[in-house]
């Protein structure tokens, strides 16, 4: 059963700024553009446009992850983990998560989601589960890259994030697949 619990609000506060999409917004249901067709939902695992301003001054570089707490697991669920994305870059096309990452910018890296694919894996509750939520943050950083490995995993970028974000920019639509 879904809480309203926000992962975000255990960490020490940060300055906030404006996150927009015209793919998602807050409490909307995702489309089917943004469900999983790779995890059994009918969905086309496209991640979606994300455009932000208003950033901290002295952001370094920004990293994008999405996250659904709701998922049934005691850890939640990453469905997508970006890092190094330049400062100068403020806005991702839709399908920027795509396999490859062909649409991100130079030098921007993804890690291994909680399936294990280097993508964005869109929605995919299991069914009467109830509605999840689903967390598109924009970290803003204060440094230019992250040194993490290849092999790290979401998790550990959020322990890297929690050292360095100066700012934070979120939309969290919602999914859920009726019994």
């Amino acid at each position: 059963m879904s809480h309203p619990f926000d992962p975000y609000s255990v960490l020490p506060p940060v300055e906030g700024f404006t996150l927009r999409s015209d793919d998602i917004a807050d409490g909307r249901t995702l489309d089917v553009a943004q469900r999983s067709g790779l995890f059994g939902a009918p969905g086309r695992d496209r991640s979606p446009h994300l455009a932000w301003t208003g950033h901290p001054a002295g952001t370094r570089s920004f990293a994008v992850t999405c996250y659904d707490p709701d998922a049934p697991t005691g850890s939640g669920f990453w469905h997508w983990a970006v890092h190094d994305i330049p400062a100068t870059v403020t806005e991702l096309p839709t399908g920027a998560g795509d396999s490859g990452g062909e649409r991100l910018p130079a030098g921007a890296r993804t890690l291994a989601n909680d399936m294990g694919e280097r993508r964005f894996l869109g929605a995919a509750p299991p069914p009467g589960h109830g509605p999840h939520r689903y967390f598109f943050v924009v970290h803003a950083l204060d440094v230019d890259r992250l040194d993490l490995t290849p092999e790290a995993t979401p998790a550990w970028l959020g322990f890297h994030l929690f050292a360095h974000t100066l700012g934070r920019a979120m939309l969290v639509p919602v999914f859920e697949i009726p019994a």
